[in-house]
């Protein structure tokens, strides 16, 4: 899974794209996944590397913050081990420490109090994880219309989803 940084970066770009009235909601929804002690099941997958986007979708029918929250992050998690990373270590949550205080200053984001004695910050350069590439990340994911694709409720949007991404 993407360190719980780059799914808030993710939500500030959403957030700024998009009106969200209830913003700690959304954020809650945003790294609800991860908080979870059952995580395959709130990735509605077999793990978080393989989250079941429209087994999401078949389940939830009525959609606020939290869900648009919830459903960012999973989509966030289908592209980063689908489409952008290339190669997987151990050391890739090493790289999301040494990451994370340039994205937390570049995209203001503050670190809820649920989380912050989980996040951590290392020194040094990544090893696996570039930070312009994750960057660029980021903001695509960032700009996908997720209130599209949860108000057609279209379970067959993954190509689609894979073009707005590129």
């Amino acid at each position: 899974m993407p360190g719980y940084v780059i799914h808030l970066a993710v939500g500030k770009v959403y957030e700024e794209k998009n009106k969200i009235k209830n913003i700690s909601i959304f954020r809650k929804g945003l790294i609800a996944p991860d908080m979870s002690e059952y995580s395959s099941k709130a990735h509605y997958g077999v793990d978080s590397s393989h989250p079941d986007l429209k087994r999401f979708l078949s389940e939830n029918k009525d959609f606020d913050e939290f869900k648009e929250g919830y459903f960012l992050h999973l989509v966030t998690d289908y592209l980063f081990y689908n489409c952008f990373l290339k190669t997987w270590s151990p050391t890739i949550y090493e790289d999301y420490d040494r990451l994370n205080e340039t994205l937390i200053q570049k995209y203001k984001i503050e670190i809820p109090g649920e989380i912050q004695h989980i996040v951590k910050f290392k020194s040094g350069k990544p090893e696996i994880l570039d930070e312009k590439t994750i960057e660029t990340f980021i903001d695509a994911v960032g700009k996908i219309d997720i209130r599209g694709i949860l108000q057609k409720g279209n379970i067959n949007f993954e190509n689609e989803l894979l073009m707005e991404y590129k």
